[in-house]
């Protein structure tokens, strides 16, 4: 096992290194990797390591979301709530319903299996649209009307409501639940109660930092932990109530820097030298639990259905900006900013087929190649674009 993680390391290092030379997302080269080392490849990864590489994944998913939380703070949430609520919902719904359709027409997916695929695919990369957003409201882009606050708010609730979504249509794959109004109505009540749990336990946390004087270092653990409890009891309670656990996650976050701000920033410090090597682990594992020839099967179908996809996104967060007071280029911005796919691909791609789900390989497979094609477009559109579409509100350093 400890053999495995070093050629992980190792080889997932080289392939971000090799990439990011080539000015692209330095994730691809750890995906190639994880292709490299896994059974498709050289096969030298252990069992023991694929055994839990879903635990792994949800942690790594665990880090980005309370780096999301950190990033945000009330009075910039207060002026895009609208225009930030429309923009988390609208857009991923629709493409979901999107790739569904497609999925069910083109792959002769069933119904609930297709509805996993949608959702799993629709979730955009907080992995690329995190540090890139945090980056421009480093740099004052956009932060007149606090576009790069818009896309990081709408961007991370846009997860949770995939992954919830995916939870309700994967159950229904399982024969555990039904689809039906209950299902629809779960979606908003589980956010609600994610939001009062995050709020909960943000407040605890802070309580005890307070209370118990530790280095920074040991309020990431237990932030950690706190994170990780979180979700187990989501999915320990799903079949009685829906909770969307990761929306806590972010909560808390948000909780950290609104209350103690000085804390939230070093959090997130430490946040980010976490994510390196968790960032790491989740694509070599996602490389590693490929099916080359499945992804060969679907791929230009896949790809038809991913571009479908997108285009209905693009329409999407054009509609949910109408009437929102931003420019045209502006929405053009947000569109482009929420082109990449990654994380959530990564993260949630293989859970339907470890656990058994008709078409999981195929899911994985269309997920991976979601994240081939769209991670460079969303990366690169972002870095190229930004100079273009969005003003600079003031100087850097009174923004910072």
């Amino acid at each position: 096992m400890l053999l495995s993680l070093a050629w992980m390391i190792v080889f997932g290092m080289i392939g971000y290194g090799i990439f990011k030379v080539l000015k692209l997302p330095g994730l691809l080269g750890m995906l190639l990797a994880g292709i490299a080392l896994g059974p498709e490849g050289l096969n030298l990864i252990d069992q023991t390591v694929l055994a839990i590489s879903g635990d792994l994944r949800t942690v790594a998913l665990i880090v980005i979301l309370y780096r999301a939380g950190l990033g945000l703070n009330k009075a910039a949430l207060k002026e895009t709530g609208k225009t930030a609520g429309l923009l988390s919902v609208v857009p991923v719904v629709l493409e979901g319903v999107v790739v569904l359709a497609l999925a069910v027409w083109l792959l002769g997916f069933g119904w609930a299996e297709a509805g996993v695929l949608g959702f799993v695919i629709a979730a955009v990369s907080p992995a690329i649209i995190v540090p890139s957003m945090l980056e421009l409201m480093r740099k004052g882009r956009g932060m007149r009307r606090k576009v790069p606050v818009l896309v990081l708010a709408a961007a991370s609730v846009d997860d949770v409501v995939a992954i919830t979504l995916v939870s309700v249509f994967l159950g229904a794959a399982l024969g555990r639940t039904q689809i039906g109004w209950y299902s629809v109505l779960t979606v908003p009540m589980s956010m609600v109660l994610g939001i009062a749990m995050g709020l909960l336990v943000g407040l605890l946390l802070l309580a005890l930092f307070r209370r118990f004087r530790q280095r920074d270092s040991r309020k990431v653990i237990t932030l950690l932990a706190a994170g990780i409890l979180l979700v187990s009891f989501g999915e320990y309670v799903e079949s009685v109530v829906m909770i969307a656990p990761l929306l806590s996650v972010m909560v808390i976050g948000v909780v950290m820097v609104e209350r103690h701000p000085a804390l939230g920033v070093r959090l997130a410090a430490k946040l980010d030298k976490v994510w390196v090597f968790t960032e790491l682990v989740l694509f070599v594992l996602v490389g590693a639990a490929l099916d080359l020839r499945v992804l060969l099967d679907v791929g230009l179908i896949g790809s038809l259905i991913v571009f479908a996809g997108l285009t209905a996104r693009f329409v999407a967060v054009w509609l949910a900006t109408l009437g929102s007071g931003l420019q045209s280029k502006e929405r053009l911005f947000i569109g482009v900013a929420f082109m990449p796919k990654a994380t959530v691909q990564a993260a949630v791609g293989a859970l339907p087929l470890s656990l058994g789900m008709a078409r999981g390989d195929t899911v994985l497979a269309l997920s991976v190649l979601a994240i081939v094609i769209t991670a460079p477009l969303g990366a690169i559109g972002i870095a190229k674009l930004h100079p273009w579409l969005l003003d600079i509100a003031s100087p850097p350093e009174e923004t910072v």
